[in-house]
Protein backbone atom coordinates (compact mmCIF):
# COMPACT_ATOMS: atom_id res chain seq x y z
CA UNK A 1 0.00 0.00 0.00
CA UNK A 2 2.58 2.41 1.36
CA UNK A 3 5.04 1.56 -1.84
CA UNK A 4 1.62 2.52 -4.24
CA UNK A 5 1.30 6.05 -2.73
CA UNK A 6 4.99 6.88 -3.04
CA UNK A 7 4.86 5.53 -6.89
CA UNK A 8 1.43 7.63 -7.40
CA UNK A 9 3.28 10.34 -5.47
CA UNK A 10 6.42 10.34 -7.53
CA UNK A 11 4.56 10.12 -10.43
CA UNK A 12 2.25 13.28 -10.31
CA UNK A 13 6.15 15.07 -9.16
CA UNK A 14 7.73 13.58 -12.56
CA UNK A 15 5.42 14.04 -14.53
CA UNK A 16 5.10 17.60 -14.79
CA UNK A 17 8.67 17.84 -15.26
CA UNK A 18 9.14 15.01 -18.16
CA UNK A 19 5.97 16.82 -19.98
CA UNK A 20 7.28 20.20 -19.58
CA UNK A 21 6.76 22.08 -22.72
CA UNK A 22 7.54 25.57 -22.78
CA UNK A 23 5.74 27.21 -26.34
CA UNK A 24 2.70 25.17 -25.09
CA UNK A 25 2.37 26.34 -22.09
CA UNK A 26 3.59 29.98 -22.68
CA UNK A 27 2.55 30.50 -26.03
CA UNK A 28 -0.40 29.82 -28.00
CA UNK A 29 -1.37 27.71 -30.69
CA UNK A 30 -3.95 29.82 -32.27
CA UNK A 31 -3.46 33.69 -32.78
CA UNK A 32 -6.03 36.49 -33.73
CA UNK A 33 -5.77 38.69 -36.09
CA UNK A 34 -7.58 42.34 -36.54
CA UNK A 35 -8.63 43.13 -40.31
CA UNK A 36 -9.31 46.28 -41.53
CA UNK A 37 -9.80 48.01 -44.70
CA UNK A 38 -11.17 51.19 -46.58
CA UNK A 39 -13.68 50.73 -48.00
CA UNK A 40 -15.18 49.23 -44.77
CA UNK A 41 -16.94 46.63 -45.44
CA UNK A 42 -14.97 45.48 -48.27
CA UNK A 43 -15.11 41.78 -48.84
CA UNK A 44 -12.82 39.31 -46.69
CA UNK A 45 -11.59 35.54 -47.65
CA UNK A 46 -9.01 34.10 -45.68
CA UNK A 47 -7.43 30.64 -47.43
CA UNK A 48 -4.55 28.06 -46.21
CA UNK A 49 -1.84 27.24 -47.30
CA UNK A 50 -3.55 23.80 -49.54
CA UNK A 51 -5.91 26.86 -50.52
CA UNK A 52 -9.12 26.08 -49.11
CA UNK A 53 -11.04 28.67 -47.27
CA UNK A 54 -11.16 28.70 -43.99
CA UNK A 55 -13.14 32.62 -43.41
CA UNK A 56 -15.54 34.70 -45.14
CA UNK A 57 -17.14 37.59 -44.46
CA UNK A 58 -16.66 41.77 -44.50
CA UNK A 59 -13.96 44.05 -43.07
CA UNK A 60 -13.67 44.82 -40.65
CA UNK A 61 -12.86 41.51 -38.83
CA UNK A 62 -11.19 39.83 -36.30
CA UNK A 63 -9.90 35.94 -37.32
CA UNK A 64 -8.48 33.45 -35.29
CA UNK A 65 -5.40 32.01 -37.04
CA UNK A 66 -4.13 28.17 -35.96
CA UNK A 67 -0.14 28.48 -36.20
CA UNK A 68 0.30 24.88 -36.89
CA UNK A 69 -0.42 22.86 -39.95
CA UNK A 70 0.78 19.96 -38.83
CA UNK A 71 3.50 18.04 -37.16
CA UNK A 72 6.71 20.83 -37.07
CA UNK A 73 5.22 22.73 -40.08
CA UNK A 74 4.30 26.24 -39.72
CA UNK A 75 0.43 27.39 -41.22
CA UNK A 76 0.85 30.15 -43.78
CA UNK A 77 -2.73 31.93 -45.25
CA UNK A 78 -3.55 34.56 -47.55
CA UNK A 79 -5.95 37.30 -46.89
CA UNK A 80 -7.88 38.45 -49.96
CA UNK A 81 -9.65 41.93 -49.42
CA UNK A 82 -12.06 43.26 -52.60
CA UNK A 83 -14.44 45.47 -53.31
CA UNK A 84 -16.56 46.30 -56.15
CA UNK A 85 -14.73 49.28 -58.16
CA UNK A 86 -11.72 48.79 -55.98
CA UNK A 87 -7.98 46.73 -57.17
CA UNK A 88 -8.03 43.50 -54.54
CA UNK A 89 -5.32 43.02 -52.31
CA UNK A 90 -3.48 39.35 -50.85
CA UNK A 91 -1.49 39.77 -48.16
CA UNK A 92 0.28 36.63 -46.88
CA UNK A 93 -0.15 35.70 -42.66
CA UNK A 94 3.45 34.39 -41.75
CA UNK A 95 4.74 32.58 -38.77
CA UNK A 96 8.24 32.10 -37.31
CA UNK A 97 9.84 30.28 -34.03
CA UNK A 98 8.57 30.87 -31.10
CA UNK A 99 11.11 31.64 -28.77
CA UNK A 100 9.88 29.95 -26.04
CA UNK A 101 10.36 26.60 -28.17
CA UNK A 102 13.88 26.41 -27.48
CA UNK A 103 12.74 27.39 -23.26
CA UNK A 104 12.33 23.37 -23.60
CA UNK A 105 16.39 22.95 -23.88
CA UNK A 106 16.66 24.86 -20.37
CA UNK A 107 14.33 22.94 -18.81
CA UNK A 108 14.81 19.35 -20.05
CA UNK A 109 11.74 19.19 -21.99
CA UNK A 110 12.36 17.32 -24.79
CA UNK A 111 9.25 15.67 -25.54
CA UNK A 112 7.52 18.91 -25.14
CA UNK A 113 10.50 19.60 -27.89
CA UNK A 114 9.74 16.92 -29.96
CA UNK A 115 6.68 15.94 -29.35
CA UNK A 116 4.19 17.87 -27.57
CA UNK A 117 4.88 21.53 -29.20
CA UNK A 118 4.92 20.55 -32.91
CA UNK A 119 1.91 18.43 -32.64
CA UNK A 120 0.29 21.52 -30.99
CA UNK A 121 1.68 23.78 -33.26
CA UNK A 122 2.67 26.32 -30.34
CA UNK A 123 6.02 25.93 -31.99
CA UNK A 124 4.93 28.96 -33.86
CA UNK A 125 4.48 32.23 -33.52
CA UNK A 126 2.46 35.20 -35.82
CA UNK A 127 4.75 37.37 -37.09
CA UNK A 128 2.24 39.45 -39.02
CA UNK A 129 0.75 42.78 -37.71
CA UNK A 130 -2.96 43.72 -37.58
CA UNK A 131 -3.98 43.99 -41.26
CA UNK A 132 -5.03 47.21 -42.33
CA UNK A 133 -5.40 48.27 -46.22
CA UNK A 134 -6.74 51.12 -48.74
CA UNK A 135 -7.74 49.60 -51.45
CA UNK A 136 -7.13 52.06 -54.72
CA UNK A 137 -10.03 52.64 -56.71
CA UNK A 138 -9.93 50.80 -60.43
CA UNK A 139 -9.30 53.01 -63.18
CA UNK A 140 -12.68 52.23 -65.16
CA UNK A 141 -12.68 53.99 -68.60
CA UNK A 142 -16.92 54.59 -69.56
CA UNK A 143 -17.08 52.81 -73.42
CA UNK A 144 -19.25 55.41 -75.36
CA UNK A 145 -19.73 53.04 -78.41
CA UNK A 146 -20.46 54.93 -81.15
CA UNK A 147 -21.24 54.06 -84.72
CA UNK A 148 -19.61 56.25 -87.77
CA UNK A 149 -20.25 55.54 -91.42
CA UNK A 150 -17.35 55.88 -93.25
CA UNK A 151 -17.00 56.03 -97.10
CA UNK A 152 -14.51 53.33 -98.51
CA UNK A 153 -13.23 55.62 -100.62
CA UNK A 154 -12.12 58.08 -97.87
CA UNK A 155 -9.96 55.75 -96.12
CA UNK A 156 -6.30 54.83 -96.86
CA UNK A 157 -5.10 52.42 -98.94
CA UNK A 158 -3.47 50.56 -95.50
CA UNK A 159 -6.41 50.55 -93.69
CA UNK A 160 -8.52 49.17 -96.53
CA UNK A 161 -5.94 46.09 -96.50
CA UNK A 162 -7.19 45.37 -93.07
CA UNK A 163 -11.17 45.73 -93.77
CA UNK A 164 -12.87 41.91 -93.51
CA UNK A 165 -15.56 41.46 -95.65
CA UNK A 166 -18.92 40.23 -94.14
CA UNK A 167 -21.51 38.39 -96.11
Amino acid sequence: MKKTIFSLCLLAITAPLLLTNCATILGKSAYPLSINANPSGADLSVTDKKGKEIYKGTCPATVSFKSGAGFFSRAEYQVRISAKGYSEQIIPVNFKVNGWYFGNILLGGFLGMLIVDPATGAMWKLETQPINVTLAKQNTVAMNPTLEVIDIHSISAEKKAQLVRIK
